[in-house]
């Protein structure tokens, strides 16, 4: 029986060690003290694990013309099937798969339950390298030798965790003459440069965010924006958080331009002018802080109307248009640089990793050294939020175990 050892037991090594344990002896080596710890904190806990709208356009690679070999029509059905295999039911919304008990738990007991009597568990174990002799893999790790048919490289990243055990993947991927992609924190808040950030710490707020590089639109998303003390977070932040921390590790100028009232197809001095002359109108002349009562957050208000140095007990129709334009460049364009911030911690996932123009996309293998496989978020393969990161994880780990298993 061919033995296999699995380097991490998050989702991808998990899901390849289910399928490979059908006909093979398969040991998995966690650094960690318990398997698919990492689970537990995705969709706040809910778990979300997959996407309806699963396309190549929500992941980013430098070898992205080579990502439509793995992410395409015939993996996401061979995750669908694993999922009713293994009997995970989904709560799809709005296009998200989450587990139908809305808790991230039975994702992993359900992985855990399904490994079988053909596979060895070994927790809170340190891989310090992994070499290969006489067409068998060595692996030395802090409590003892293993010996393997097949190595499976499913280590994971720095996100969440930021230690140093997790660039054991990395090592030895690199001495086996596989190149690296430099790993940096994605899907993750962005630090902002500014003085007045207390203020609007907590506040929650749908908002139009547009991330800018050297003066150039790269992109916009739209969503809840989570306003915090060092700046901005949320999905649609972390939307943007990828691009933003790729050219700012570049050394590049990079700018975030938020419109807090797009939801009011507000985009410009005439639309903003037109509509709150209207509003005072309506309203029976307030001042410009009632004017904004059940639009935005007050405190948000108040705050922008302090940026824009207008006193909040004045009427609109008492601004000159000078004011007028001040306060609504901050409502709708408030600028603010981004600065680097490499805390790992911060990140769901980190972007980078092996390149894959040197893995076998159809089995995950290594086209450097038979019998190594690497799976998840080692490689150059990073999703957006929604699903992706999970999802890409299972389809590497079902592709690595069929592969093992001679599928």
């Amino acid at each position: 029986m061919k033995k296999v050892v699995i380097i991490g037991g998050g989702v991808a090594g998990l899901t390849t060690g289910i399928i490979a344990s059908k006909n093979c002896e398969v040991i998995i080596l966690e650094k960690n003290n318990n398997l698919g710890k990492k689970i537990l904190v995705t969709g706040n806990g809910k778990c979300n694990y997959f996407n309806d709208d699963f396309t190549s356009n929500h992941f980013y690679s430098e070898n992205k013309e080579l990502l439509n070999q793995i992410i395409n029509n015939e993996n996401v059905n061979k995750v669908k099937s694993f999922f009713n295999e293994i009997g995970i039911i989904p709560r799809i919304k709005d296009n998200y798969y989450y587990p139908y008990s809305n808790q991230a738990v039975s994702i992993q007991n359900t992985l855990i339950s399904e490994l079988n009597n053909n596979v060895k568990i070994y927790t809170n174990t340190i891989v310090e390298d992994v070499i290969k002799e006489n067409n068998k893999y060595i692996i030395k790790t802090n409590n003892e030798l293993y010996e393997a048919d097949v190595v499976v490289l499913t280590t994971g990243s720095k996100a969440f965790y930021d230690d140093n055990n997790s660039d054991i993947g990395l090592s030895v991927a690199k001495s086996f003459n596989h190149e690296i992609i430099k790993m940096l924190p994605s899907l993750t808040p962005l630090k902002l440069v500014g003085n007045f950030f207390k203020e609007w710490n907590g506040i929650r707020c749908d908002s139009k965010i547009s991330l800018y590089s050297n003066n150039k639109l790269i992109k916009e998303e739209v969503g809840e924006l989570q306003l915090t003390n060092y700046g901005i977070s949320g999905i649609c932040t972390f939307q943007l958080s990828n691009q933003a921390i790729r050219l700012l590790d570049n050394k590049e100028d990079v700018e975030v331009s938020i419109n807090f009232l797009d939801f009011l197809n507000i985009n410009n001095y005439n639309e903003f002018n037109n509509y709150f002359n209207n509003r005072n109108n309506k309203l029976n002349n307030k001042t410009i802080s009632e004017l904004f009562d059940t639009i935005l957050n007050y405190k948000l208000s108040n705050l922008l109307l302090k940026i824009s140095k207008i006193d909040y007990n004045k009427k609109y129709n008492k601004l000159n248009n000078k004011e007028k334009e001040i306060l609504c460049n901050n409502m709708i364009n408030l600028k603010l640089k981004v600065i680097l911030d490499n805390n790992n911690k911060e990140a769901q996932v980190c972007s980078g990793g092996i390149k894959i123009d040197s893995i076998n996309l159809n089995t995950m293998e290594s086209n450097n050294s038979k019998d190594l496989y690497f799976g998840g978020e080692i490689l150059d393969i990073t999703g957006d939020c929604g699903g992706y990161n999970l999802g890409f994880a299972f389809i590497s780990g079902i592709l690595i175990g069929n592969s093992i298993r001679g599928e």
